[in-house]
C-alpha cells in the first residue's frame, strides 16, 4: 500500500497509506485529514480539495482535465505543483510521494 506523506496548512506533517485505485481526495478524507472540504464529493466541480504536488511526482499523474485546469484556475494558490486530490488516483509509482493542503480560498 503505498506512503504518502501529507504537509498539513499549518505546517505538520501526518504520514498516511492510501490503498491502490482511491483517490487522493478518499485517501485524506478517510486517514481524518479535515483540511479537505470535498464540497463537491469527488465530482470536479468545487476545487476545494486543492492540493499541491512533490515536483518528483507531477510526471506520475495523469494529464490535467480542462475542467480540472479550469477550476484551479479560479483558486487563490494555484501554482505549478497544483491539484485536485478527487482527480488523483492513487498507484504504486506514488509511494513516498508528498502532497500540501493548498491554503484555503
Amino acid at each position: 500500500m503505498p506512503h504518502i506523506s501529507v504537509i498539513l496548512r499549518e505546517g505538520d506533517e501526518q504520514a498516511i497509506e492510501a490503498p491502490a485505485g482511491v483517490t487522493l481526495m478518499a485517501a485524506l478524507r478517510d486517514a481524518g485529514i479535515d483540511e479537505i472540504a470535498a464540497l463537491c464529493g469527488g465530482c470536479c466541480s468545487c476545487a476545494t480539495c486543492h492540493v499541491h504536488i512533490a515536483p518528483d511526482f507531477l510526471d506520475r499523474l495523469p494529464p490535467m482535465s480542462d475542467d480540472e485546469n479550469d477550476l484551479l484556475d479560479g483558486t487563490d494558490s494555484r501554482d505549478a505543483r497544483s491539484r485536485l486530490s478527487c482527480q488523483v488516483t492513487i498507484t504504486d509509482a506514488l509511494d513516498g510521494m508528498t502532497v500540501t493542503i493548498a491554503d484555503a480560498d
